[in-house]
């Protein structure tokens, strides 16, 4: 049995063969007609050619061997990041501890452009994760931002950090010296309350002015950053202190 739609008329016609002759009937109208066989032998040839044609297209699909993330030709890329005026100096006494992680470990070439005062990066033939000079870059751009580089070397072995900034006005709208005793409240006397937060959300905190950068896991700056927004809006330190004590004891109870 053969089944043919026409598309002008939308109708369905079956082919069958009975009795050695052919017979055509229609399911819409259910007239049947009477064909001979040499149309039939037509439509038939017609029909195998299709189902022919089909298999051939399916049997000849394309297969394409699996290739390794290191064949073909190595694609070359560069990055830059601009070195600010007050971390030049420090740049250039850091740069033997610098340079060695990111040669050594990362397989990149690393120069500083003293015209343009940029550290540029450029992955090399022996570079096998293209991940790499990501990782590299946002290293740099920790230790730009004030970040020591014992701290900001951790970019380069974890995964799970990142840094967040943000100002003080984005939490209170401060000037003056409502500002700068802000700026004291975070602070605390030498350091004390920076390093209280740091060590209870083990984070990494700089203070540069009016902007705030937190180095440390997702759920680690989230803490850290709303202790440090509790001082800007001015809650006291003893109340901060005893919920970052409060936070402490469930995450060492999590773990």
């Amino acid at each position: 049995t053969i089944c043919i739609l026409d598309t002008h008329t939308h109708t369905h016609t079956h082919i069958t063969k009975f009795n050695g002759m052919d017979l055509e009937y229609d399911d819409d109208d259910g007239e049947d007609v009477m064909m001979d066989e040499v149309d039939t032998e037509e439509v038939s040839a017609a029909a195998a050619g299709m189902l022919a044609e089909d298999s051939g297209m399916m049997s000849s699909a394309p297969s394409f061997p699996a290739i390794s993330a290191t064949a073909g030709s190595v694609v070359i890329q560069e990055r830059s990041v601009r070195v600010p005026p007050n971390r030049f100096t420090p740049l250039r006494n850091d740069w033997p501890r610098i340079c060695p992680p990111l040669v050594e470990h990362m397989q990149l070439s690393v120069r500083m452009n003293t015209a343009t005062k940029h550290v540029q990066l450029r992955t090399t033939e022996r570079s096998t994760d293209t991940g790499n000079i990501q990782k590299a870059e946002d290293f740099l751009k920790a230790y730009m931002l004030g970040f020591a580089v014992e701290d900001a070397i951790a970019l380069l072995r974890l995964d799970d950090l990142y840094v967040e900034s943000f100002r003080v006005e984005d939490v209170k709208t401060l000037k003056g010296d409502n500002l700068s005793r802000a700026i004291g409240r975070i602070s605390g006397k030498d350091g004390r309350t920076k390093f209280t937060i740091e060590k209870t959300t083990r984070t990494r905190i700089v203070l540069a002015d009016r902007n705030i950068h937190i180095l440390g896991s997702f759920q680690n700056i989230k803490i850290a950053r709303d202790a440090i927004c509790d001082l800007i809006m001015g809650s006291p330190a003893n109340k901060v202190y005893a919920r970052l004590r409060s936070i402490s004891a469930r995450m060492g109870e999590r773990f």
